[in-house]
This record gives structure tokens, C-alpha cells and sequence, in this order.
């Protein structure tokens, strides 16, 4: 009887440990964001993403490496979905949904608008890709901690696209195709 209440004390003992170790490991997720813009003709672009922070960590060239796709944000991919075609950059997109990643350079960057939804963000595959447009990229006045995606409206039909970090302003022009 001794016996067995040691093996319980064992058990419970290793069953504590465990859980503490399992829950020690387990980092955050980042939280999520949502950046949309709406048309004159009430038609929506909506980008949801996860909003990962510096937190004392060098963010482009270290944690996001130059001239390697990156998911555009942290857990799950960026997700864009239109209503309507759109002219990005350039490039004709049709409605529906994509995902997105990026291209950083030192001094360029690269949106790339990949057919594949649905994957965990590092879950790129190249041969899914719709469109790779050049993106503008600036700094802004001061560092940003926590990764930003947003429009900027510019008309009835047209935005700017932003992503910022850092002391990164990446965007490319927007415009309802028509």
C-alpha cells in the first residue's frame, strides 16, 4: 500500500514538472491586426496579420534578414482579402484571397502576393506566386516597436499600402481596378 501512494507521489510529482516545463516553453503569440480600406463604391480590402514587437531585438538585417521572404508579420501568413480587382504596383490582382510576404532589402523591397491561403506563415511556396511589385521604402521620423500594417487613403478608389517597423516604412500604391 506504501508502495503504491510512493508511485502516486511519483506520478503527480512528474505530472507538475511537466506541465511547468510544457508552459516555460510556450512563447506568446503575437497579437493580431487588422488594416482595411473601403472604395467610393463601398467595395473593402482587408489585411489581417499578427503585430510582433522589437522588444531590444534588431529587427531588418538581424531578426528578419535582407534579401529572404518573410511572412510579413509573425504566426500565421498575412492574409489579403479584395472585393474588387485591384492595381497594385502596377500589377493587375483579381478579387479573392492571397496571402503576403515581403522581400526586404537594405535599400529595396519586394511585396509578393502569393496564391497559397490558408498556411502557417513560414509555409511559402514560390510557385504559388501571383505578383512580386516593388515597394517604396522610407524612415520614419522616429523607431516603431510594434509591427503596423495600414492604408492611407488617396481618393475615392486608390490607398497606399504601409507596412512599418523599425525604422522602415515599406508601401506601394493601391487602386481599384475599374
Amino acid at each position: 500500500m506504501r508502495q503504491n501512494r510512493s508511485w502516486i507521489l511519483i506520478l503527480a510529482a512528474l505530472t507538475v514538472l511537466t506541465a511547468t516545463m510544457i508552459a516555460q516553453d510556450k512563447k506568446p503569440l503575437s497579437p493580431p491586426g487588422t488594416a482595411s480600406v473601403t472604395f467610393a463604391d463601398g467595395k473593402t480590402i482587408t489585411i489581417d496579420y499578427s503585430r510582433p514587437s522589437m522588444r531590444n531585438r534588431k529587427i531588418f538585417g538581424g531578426l528578419v534578414p535582407y534579401d529572404q521572404v518573410w511572412r510579413t508579420g509573425a504566426n500565421a501568413a498575412t492574409s489579403l482579402k479584395t472585393a474588387v480587382d485591384l492595381n497594385i504596383g502596377g500589377t493587375t490582382v483579381p478579387k479573392g484571397s492571397y496571402t503576403l510576404y515581403t522581400l526586404p532589402g537594405m535599400s529595396s523591397w519586394q511585396l509578393i502576393i502569393n496564391k497559397q491561403t490558408g498556411q502557417w506563415g513560414t509555409e511559402y511556396d514560390q510557385a504559388q506566386d501571383l505578383a512580386r511589385v516593388p515597394m517604396k521604402v522610407t524612415q520614419p521620423p522616429s523607431g516603431l516597436e510594434t509591427f503596423t500594417i495600414s492604408f492611407e487613403k488617396n481618393g475615392g478608389n486608390a490607398a497606399t499600402l504601409k507596412l512599418e517597423w523599425e525604422n522602415t516604412i515599406a508601401s506601394v500604391d493601391v487602386q481599384e481596378k475599374k
